[in-house]
This record gives C-alpha cells, structure tokens and sequence, in this order.
C-alpha cells in the first residue's frame, strides 16, 4: 500500500513544456492511470490561494493576487457569490467590485491560474451561503434540492453567469483550469442526487464537456455518499493536525484513482461573535502543507487572503445561531489589511521546496495610519464661544466634533419614505421582500399596564435581535437562542417599537432556510399583540445617498439609550492610508465611512474590537463623513478612535459580560 496510491512519482512541473504546447494543444484533464493532472500532456500539480473578490475592495485586487503569485501559488480559487450578482429576480449587478470578469482578467495577467467555485451554493461564511433571499419569498421552497422552483432560479442565474466564464475556460484560452458543482452538499441534510444530476447537466450544456467539474466534502464517509457524484470528480478538505494518510485514504474511497485533492487546507478559521478570535499555529499549518506535497497531492489553502464581509456575514447553526464577525482575518496568511504574516512566509518556504518561487521581492505590507479620535456629539456639545455651526467645530484634542443627529425613531421617514404596511400579525423579511438590516414593528399596548407584564416570544422566533422601546423609552433586547421575553408597564396606546436586526443567514448547517424578523406572535401577559405597522427600512440606501450629512442638521431629543445616529468629519493629513477604527464605550451597531457601510461592531460581545477600513474609501482633501448607527447606547462622551493595527481577540461571555 504506502504512498503508491497516492500519487507516487508526481513531480511539480517545469515550465519548459508548458511553454512548448501550442495554443491548439491547451487540455487540463484527469490522469487516472498516473493519479495525477494533466496540464497540456503534461503532469500537473497545483498550490493555490483561496481569495474572495467580493470581499476584497477592488482598487486592492491587484495587490492582494501579486502577493499570492509571490508566495508561490500557482492558482487561486474563487468563489462567485450569487445573491452579490442577482440582488432580485432577473436584476444583476456585475459593476464596480462585482465585476467578477475584470477579476478573472487580471488573474490571468497576473499569471495566475483560476479554479472557479461558482455554486450555486458555496458557504464562504457568506449569507446564505451565496443563495439570494429572495429565493425565500416562496415560503415552501426546498432550497438546493430538486425542487422545480429553486432549479427554475438556479438555471436562470447559471444562464447568466456561465456564458462569462465560457470564453476563460483553460481549453478556450482562458486561465480557468476546473469549476467546482455546488459546495460540501454532503453536509446538508436533502442528500439529493437528482439536483446533483441536474447540476452536473446544466454545468456541461453551458461549459462544455472538456471542462474538468469536481466536488468538495469533507473526510465523513457520509458527507461523501451524499456529496459525490458520478462525473464530478471527488475532492476532500481538511485542515493542519489532521492525518493526511487517513485523510486522503477517505478521498479514495470515492475516488480510487486519480490526483490527491485537499480543495481547503484551512490555513486559520472563522470568528463568532462572542467567542475567542480563532488562530492556528504556524508550524501545524506548515507541516501539515510539506506532508500533503510530499504524497504529490493538489491543495487550496483556505484562505490566503479574506477581508471584511460587509455587508453579507453569514452564520452557522451549531446547536445554537452563531453569526460570524464582520471581519474575515481568518488569522490567513495575508491578514485582513492584506499584510504578509509569519505564516505566508512559513508557507512560501515550503513550497520552495517543491518548485522554485516568482523572481522578485514580496510586496510590502500596506501603508497604516492611525488618523487619531474623533468625536461625535450632538448639537449641544459646541464648545463655549464657538461662532460656527457645532457639527464644523474642531478642536486641538479632536479632528472634529459633530452632533447627534437623531433617534432612528424619529427619522422612519426617511428610512421608510414608502411608509409602513399594515398587518393584524408580524410578517417576517422575507413576506415583505427585505433581504437585509433593520425592519421596525410598531403596536400599542392594548391596555393599561400598572404593573410589570411579560413581553413574550415563542422560543427562536426572534430572527436575530429585536431592540425594543416603549413610547421612545429603551427597554432592552431580544434575541434568537437568547432572552425572549421583557417586563413593561405603560398606558392603553403607548406605542411599542420593536427594531430587528438580520445578524446574517445560515450559511452552514442543517437548513439554510434562514427567515428573519419576527416568525411568530408577540404577547403581552399571554395576550397576542395584533394590529402592526411594519416599516421596511432602507438604512444603507439612505447612508449611500448622503443622508444624513445632506440633510439639515437638527437636535434630537438624544440622550437615551436606544438605536440612534451620529455623525462626524475628519481630514486625511493629505494621504489617505488603510486605518483601523475602535469604538471605546460603545455597544453595538454599524459604521459608515464616505457613505460606504465598513460592518458591524458589538464592542461590548466581541471578539472583533476594531473595524478595517481601507484607504480606498478616504478622501484626501475635503472631511471624510462618519455616520454611526449605535443600537443599545453610545458613551457620554462618543468618541471613535483611528488606529494603525486591528484588535481581534477580546471575547466578553453574554452571561457576565466578563472578559474571556
């Protein structure tokens, strides 16, 4: 037995007869008789990188792939996100950082070949796993099934898409070498082998039959019965400290023959809010990458480089609702702000070892700078004698000051500008066609309550955090697989707000049909509350098209605790470098830089303390706008901080709020 099954005699390649094959020639197919790949005729192994463009801001693409290529990868491995591109039915963005070709394009330029993981469904700790929430306006729908109403959705969108990526095949001249068929289905419960079938169908109508399709799962001998398929070629994932011989052994049990695929060597791993930040040790990471390469196998790191996931984290169902931080560090050989680690170089010794490395030295780590405090303040807070308008104030002691421009309560105007739908019962997201952020829920109380009452909801069916005022008054908090219930008191028609949040859709677990809002009926002492105004609203929107620095500035009643904006400037010292932004005293919430949403920050759950924000985004020149979003109740004295270093690992418990 040994290692003969497992790619004995696979050499890396040399590049003198890749050079020699003629354009005609240009083949990448499966040897099974030598268990390996064949790039041209001629045996093949790849190291590759996985980068996600969509979470990468695009004037940084080049970059971060020049920095992959210096490592020594051969290929990277991208994923197309669906619900990026087809935001509704039949409505596709593929402008600005969605240009996925532009991408693919400058991969090819870079030298870099491409395995293309294109869905439908691809988990990426994306929402949904890259499935669009609109999927979910049919209640019932079956999601990565059979079900004729998703595969009409599914074909519609792959109509779409793969006509782009035809023409960049590796047979076609392009630098795409394989494309991976769905993602992991062997983990999901449905184990449907006609969607599979159908799947494989579609792939090869719309690219082509020499195009080479595979699938990944992990090392489980039933997540490879029900996520492998005859005509997709097998491949396993698995990470450092596992046994590669066992590993590998699983691939060819499904795969006797053919080349050893690791599709993710999980170089470092996801955060959950209110967990430690997640690391892995270098030497694990680097030993377990020598000994995949010495059996010849092909491998996909996952990840070289991530970045922020504004604004689609996702979550994964763990026995409980785990929503994943905003950043994406990954603790990944490139880190968030895209600087070369310890671990990129341990990575780039290794494979040195096994083919020569890119002429040339790494690019550097990018410039920081930490811009310093800048304070926002409500109109009020204008420095005694100051003749300007409080939000244009500055100070030695801070770039700006600005005011408090409202309680979200008192500006559903323009956030809702549509106005609110009437219904007797709470309607979820998705009832109402919003996909993302913040929906409001208004009622009044019914009667008079003198004495504290129970607000109530069935168990899970606040989808994922509802903040909760009465007559404007902060009550608390619910939360999905948290605290479900408060007690008030109040008059016959106060008005109960209830603001939920979507934290983000599954994109790992048993079901990924994730509704958000209120899934069920709210009571008062056992009573149902009906009667509800509903208000869809469209933050983001607003923030993008300048509110609330457009708008005329005005006091608010400020003060309480409960969602509300704030606003500031600063000015770039006439550069504008990649910063870091903490946020000392605050709660929870979202920030927005120059109208471009960098995340959420749960300061007071961690363990993400600070937000990246990339030098992209700044202006030189003229102030750059701040707008903050705080959900529970900013400090006395609001200030955010510019920093030039992130700060990851600082985990409170939800329990004791104690530091972990």
């Amino acid at each position: 037995e040994g290692t003969a099954g497992l790619g004995e005699g696979l050499q890396p390649p040399s590049s003198a007869p890749l050079q020699q094959a003629s354009a005609s020639a240009r083949s990448f197919q499966l040897d099974y008789e030598h268990n390996c790949f064949r790039k041209d005729g001629v045996p093949f192994r790849y190291i590759s990188g996985s980068i996600h463009y969509a979470r990468v801001p695009r004037p940084a693409w080049r970059d971060r792939l020049l920095k992959m290529h210096m490592s020594g990868l051969s290929a990277v491995q991208v994923y197309v996100p669906w619900n990026y591109h087809e935001t509704l039915p039949g409505v596709y963005d593929f402008t600005g950082n969605r240009d996925v070709e532009a991408f693919l394009d400058l991969t090819a330029e870079l030298g870099l070949l491409v395995i293309l993981r294109p869905g439908p469904y691809i988990c990426a700790e994306w929402e949904m796993g890259g499935l669009p929430a609109w999927l979910l306006w049919k209640r019932d729908i079956i999601l990565r099934s059979s079900d004729p109403a998703y595969l009409a959705a599914v074909d519609s969108w792959l109509h779409v898409l793969l006509p782009k990526i035809k023409p960049r095949l590796y047979q076609h001249g392009g630098n795409i070498i394989s494309v991976q068929v769905e993602n992991e289905y062997g983990s999901y419960y449905a184990c449907d082998y006609g969607y599979l079938r159908h799947l494989l169908g579609s792939f090869r109508a719309l690219l082509g039959s020499e195009v080479l399709l595979f699938t990944t799962d992990s090392t489980g001998a039933e997540e490879l019965r029900c996520g492998t398929l005859q005509g997709l070629y097998a491949t396993i994932d698995f990470g450092p400290g596992s046994n590669v011989t066992e590993a590998f052994g699983a691939q060819r049990h499904v795969e006797p023959k053919g080349p050893l695929v690791n599709s993710e060597y999980y170089t470092g791993w996801l955060d959950y809010w209110g967990e430690a930040h997640a690391s892995s040790s270098v030497a694990l990471v680097a030993q377990g990458l020598e000994d995949m390469l010495q059996l010849g196998a092909s491998i996909n790191m996952q990840s070289p480089f991530l970045q922020l996931t504004f604004p689609w984290p996702g979550a994964d169902y763990k026995d409980q609702y785990k929503p994943v931080t905003t950043s994406y560090d990954y603790d990944a050989p490139l880190s968030e702000a895209g600087d070369p680690t310890e671990k990129l170089f341990a990575i780039r010794t290794v494979i040195s070892k096994f083919q020569p490395l890119p002429v040339g030295p790494m690019p550097p780590a990018t410039a920081k700078y930490a811009y310093g405090w800048v304070a926002l303040r409500k109109v009020s807070a204008c420095p005694e004698g100051c003749a300007a308008p409080a939000w244009h104030c500055s100070t030695a002691q801070h770039p700006s000051l600005s005011l408090q421009y409202a309680d979200l309560l008192d500006v559903l105007d323009v956030l809702c500008p549509s106005g609110p739908i009437q219904s007797q019962f709470p309607l979820t997201f998705e009832a109402i066609k919003q996909a993302h952020g913040f929906v409001l829920y208004r009622t009044q109380l019914p009667r008079d309550v003198p004495d504290p009452a129970t607000l109530g909801a069935p168990p899970h069916s606040v989808c994922d955090r509802s903040y909760v005022m009465l007559q404007k008054e902060y009550q608390g908090t619910l939360e999905r697989d948290g605290q479900t219930t408060l007690h008030v008191t109040g008059r016959a028609g106060d008005t109960l707000d209830m603001l939920l949040e979507n934290m983000g859709r599954i994109s790992f677990g048993a079901n990924v049909s994730d509704f958000k809002g209120l899934l069920g009926n709210l009571s008062l002492n056992s009573s149902l509350l009906s009667n509800w105004l509903i208000y869809p609203l469209a933050i983001d929107t607003a923030v993008q098209q300048g509110w609330p620095q457009t708008a005329l500035p005005k006091s608010s009643s400020g003060g309480r605790a409960g969602p509300a904006f704030y606003t500031g400037t600063f000015e770039t010292p006439g550069i504008a470098w990649d910063t870091f932004v903490k946020f000392p005293g605050w709660s929870k919430g979202l920030l927005w830089i120059n109208g471009f949403n960098l995340g959420r920050y749960w300061t007071c759950r961690g363990p993400q303390q600070t937000l990246f924000v990339p030098g992209s985004v700044l202006h030189v020149g003229h102030p750059n706008n701040i707008t903050v979003l705080e959900l529970e109740g900013a400090p006395p004295t609001p200030l955010l901080l510019f920093l030039d270093q992130p700060l990851f690992n600082r985990t409170f418990r939800h329990s004791t709020l104690g530091t972990e």
